[in-house]
């Protein structure tokens, strides 16, 4: 990172440190806006930084690869890192600081508290991923209360994750703003994630099927057909394009995840698929038939 960015970028790596940078903004009557990262930034992160900038006076990002997300077969050894590239790519977007914990620091000896959240985080991702987002709630619930920023930034690509989060910071009266900003894709449709460097060529090229999928069933949902025949070809469709285990195709109710069958009202399609090797997850809103 060159000494210009470099100079723009406070750096706290304890809480301490992270607070007073904090203090300094609000002392200065500035607002504060949050990103929590894993970091190997791509443009959706940086997105959420700039998304950020409008709202706030100062955007804080965190990098932290948290453990306790990964179930014990997961990629947490195997999730690409690069914290050099990192700090230049959120220097460049406008980030003022960024928070690097230590896994140490985080959950330091002794540490024995778990935030759960019933209901938004039990189907979908939930079903296939035990313990995830636990690992989840407690960290951004960590991070939250760490930095006690305005607004706190999350992409709806996570969009199972962003309603837990929404939960839990209402259930527990967190005063902080948590806000969803779109998913940002490829040219081709694919949504931006870390875990696309993992895909071979030829998946590569097959991937953006996952999201033209998504469009051709909400089509068909806005339209008034119902969701199980739509699905249950949709899971077909994946299959034979390659996908495999396709582990949920769904259509939910956009605020409680609860399984809808027609779009009556707002709602949210979801899958997740593996090719190859790599674990896919995307998701559309689906508006109500005739709206």
């Amino acid at each position: 990172m060159s000494a210009a960015l470099s100079s723009q970028l406070a750096i706290a790596e304890t809480v301490a440190a992270l607070r007073a940078i904090v203090r300094g903004y609000r002392k200065a009557g500035e607002t504060v806006a949050l990103v929590p990262t894993m970091g190997a930034l791509h443009d959706g992160h940086l997105q959420l930084v700039r998304e950020g900038r409008k709202s706030a006076d100062r955007v804080i990002a965190t990098i932290f690869v948290n453990p306790t997300q990964f179930g014990p077969n997961e990629d947490f050894a195997r999730y690409p890192r690069d914290q050099e590239g990192d700090l230049a790519k959120l220097a460049s977007a406008g980030a003022s600081a960024v928070f690097l914990p230590s896994v140490a620091m985080m959950y330091p000896p002794g540490f024995a508290t778990t935030v759960t959240v019933s209901g938004v985080s039990e189907g979908l991702c939930g079903a296939f991923r035990p313990g995830h987002f636990a690992g989840v709630a407690t960290v951004v619930t960590k991070l939250l209360l760490q930095a006690l920023p305005d607004v706190a930034l999350f992409g709806e690509k996570d969009y199972q994750q962003l309603q837990v989060i929404k939960r839990f910071a209402r259930d527990l009266d967190i005063p902080v703003e948590i806000r969803g900003v779109p998913t940002i894709r490829e040219a081709d449709g694919l949504a931006l994630s870390s875990r696309n460097a993992y895909l071979m060529p030829a998946e590569r090229a097959v991937a953006p099927r996952l999201h033209a999928l998504l469009d051709e069933i909400a089509e068909k949902l806005r339209a008034g057909q119902g969701a199980a025949p739509l699905l249950e070809a949709g899971t077909d469709n994946l299959r034979a394009a390659g996908f495999g285990p396709v582990q949920y195709l769904a259509f939910v109710d956009a605020e409680t995840l609860v399984p809808l069958d027609r779009a009556e009202r707002p709602g949210r399609l979801l899958v997740a698929a593996y090719l190859g090797k790599t674990r896919l997850i995307d998701n559309i809103p689906v508006a109500p038939s005739g709206a």
